[in-house]
């Protein structure tokens, strides 16, 4: 399998990670053979975690060690989650080693409820970084407000951070303003600014999903040839020229002075992460989100399904690159049409927050439930 598209797309200096886990993946050997297979890092958020742990019984062993220690709901959740990260990190450590911190991480994600607080956030991913405690690692902080302040906090001490949740150019910027800040608290404690990496996760298909369906609502209601023609040409446009002219924002700044003294000293540039990349409308190609953003210092995160077509037909080429005329006069005719970009990315923003919270309360529900009924059976004591 040298010559699949997992293996080529290194050559545009791609790295493909899996926007999931489980801990049968990491058990049975399919995790260390898709390593093998050219897969570079790996990614976890609280839906992915309420599936997998919701899904299985493969987590009811360390469950009822953990129910036996009076562990409560979110403590067996963190515990659970640390070992699955743990586990996996070991596996992705060569891939780590032979990068030079490059590739090989996996990333974890903090309690999502705490994303509106700044404080919280930074004690708790302290906490998780000592949990966890293994070097290739990322933690997930999302760049909401009081997500930022936090990040640069944290970059200052020297961890590695994956912020997520991010939709717009404008908050992209934020975020790599608030790494390279920390780059510079982290050089002034004496730490050396290229012992820290980070990637900046810009989420993708589900800027086609609203915005889709602002369009769509538009359609149904314009009686005008043209502009009816108008609308219609921006359905399943917009994600993709929206992250091309992030990328664009994301050369500009590491590009510049700012980080150019910063590199000198070893820092590395925190790439761009294409999220939530899975193909949503079926009418669309089912690799759309994964071969139109191929590009140099970029990381895509896959799930599984989309990764499996992708290794099956999918092409390889420098497309983020591609048309950036097009990407920005699609934001324009966007505007035109009366969509704000603005007010679609802050929406998501919100949801997405919501959604992992939903996720993490299930899963909490989910867990209690288990040890109650673990406990009935005379499980876990």
């Amino acid at each position: 399998m040298s010559d699949s598209p997992l293996k080529r797309i290194q050559d545009f200096r791609q790295s493909i990670w899996l926007d999931n886990i489980t801990r049968s993946m990491i058990m049975t050997g399919e995790l260390k053979k898709m390593i093998g297979e050219g897969l570079m890092g790996m990614t976890s958020n609280p839906t992915i975690f309420e599936k997998a742990i919701s899904g299985s019984a493969d987590y009811d062993e360390q469950m009822e060690t953990l129910i036996a220690q009076g562990k409560t709901p979110a403590e067996i959740l963190d515990a659970l989650m640390i070992r699955d990260i743990q586990m996996a990190a070991d596996l992705f450590r060569p891939v780590y080693d032979g990068t030079e911190g490059r590739d090989g991480h996996v990333s974890i994600e903090i309690n999502p409820s705490l994303a509106n607080r700044t404080e919280e956030t930074i004690q708790t991913v302290r906490e998780i970084r000592r949990a966890v405690d293994r070097p290739n690692v990322m933690i997930k902080v999302p760049s909401t407000p009081e997500g930022i302040p936090a990040i640069e906090t944290l970059i200052g001490e020297g961890i590695s951070i994956n912020v997520t949740l991010i939709f717009s150019v404008g908050t992209y910027e934020s975020v790599a303003r608030a790494y390279i800040a920390g780059l510079r608290r982290l050089r002034k404690a004496g730490l050396p600014p290229g012992s820290v990496r980070s990637v900046a996760s810009v989420f993708v298909s589900r800027v086609d999903t609203l915005t889709d369906k602002k369009l769509e609502a538009l359609l149904k209601t314009e009686s005008d040839p043209s502009r009816k023609s108008r609308i219609g040409s921006l359905v399943g446009k917009v994600a993709v020229a929206n992250s091309k002219l992030i990328y664009q924002r994301f050369k500009e700044l590491f590009g510049g002075a700012d980080f150019k003294e910063l590199a000198a000293s070893g820092a590395h540039v925190q790439r761009p992460l294409w999220g939530s990349t899975g193909t949503k409308n079926p009418n669309y190609s089912d690799v759309l989100y994964v071969e139109e953003l191929i590009g140099k210092e970029t990381v895509n995160t896959i799930p599984s399904q989309t990764l499996a077509a992708f290794a099956d037909h999918g092409k390889v080429r420098n497309s983020v690159e591609e048309d950036l005329q097009g990407a920005r006069d699609t934001l324009k005719r966007l505007s035109e049409v009366g969509i704000d970009i603005g007010e679609v990315t802050d929406e998501l923003q919100k949801q997405g927050v919501q959604a992992f919270i939903d996720s993490y309360n299930q899963l909490i529900d989910r867990i209690a439930a288990k040890r109650d009924e673990m406990k009935s059976k005379g499980k876990g004591r």
